[in-house]
């Protein structure tokens, strides 16, 4: 694990902002890509059900960004989560990605936005005692409980299938 100071400035950003949570919740960088939830399972020596993949859509008439932490072996049924917000979400394209979050695709965090999401967390996660989450770039990762994410997010959770 890198020092904060040798830390890169997106993966640093999501450590100051889980700091604000008063969770022992660290950041680590690591030497492979965990850029899809295979990538960062393997990386990690975890399942990819573990993995917790921050996931944003855009509401189709309104583009509201819309995230979805979803477990790394699961797929988001968009039509649940579009009656959920009342209206069509579809996936975002990477500058609406940044520009609501902050970040890039393959690092987005659960937190530390530059927008208030709506956010949705796939109720499988709850299953595992701990899980991992992207934290601001592609080879960065915290690992928390499910009722860590639960607090940091103040998601609703959700069957995502």
């Amino acid at each position: 694990m890198m020092s904060n100071d040798s830390m890169r400035a997106s993966a640093r950003r999501v450590q100051q902002a889980l700091a604000k949570f008063g969770l022992d919740l660290r950041v680590q960088e690591l030497a492979e890509s965990t850029r899809t939830a295979a990538e960062a399972a393997a990386s990690i020596g975890c399942q990819v059900g573990q993995i917790a993949k921050s996931l944003i859509f855009m509401t189709a008439e309104t583009r509201q960004p819309v995230l979805v932490i979803a477990s790394g072996s699961n797929r988001v049924n968009e039509k649940k989560i579009g009656s959920l917000v009342g209206e069509a979400i579809r996936k975002a394209d990477a500058d609406f990605v940044r520009e609501k979050t902050g970040y890039a695709i393959g690092g987005v965090p659960p937190v530390g936005h530059a927008a208030d999401l709506i956010t949705f967390i796939d109720q499988d996660l709850m299953d595992y005692e701990r899980i991992w989450a992207a934290a601001g770039t592609p080879f960065a990762v915290f690992e928390l409980k499910p009722a860590d994410l639960l607090q940091i997010t103040d998601g609703k959770v959700i069957d995502i299938h």
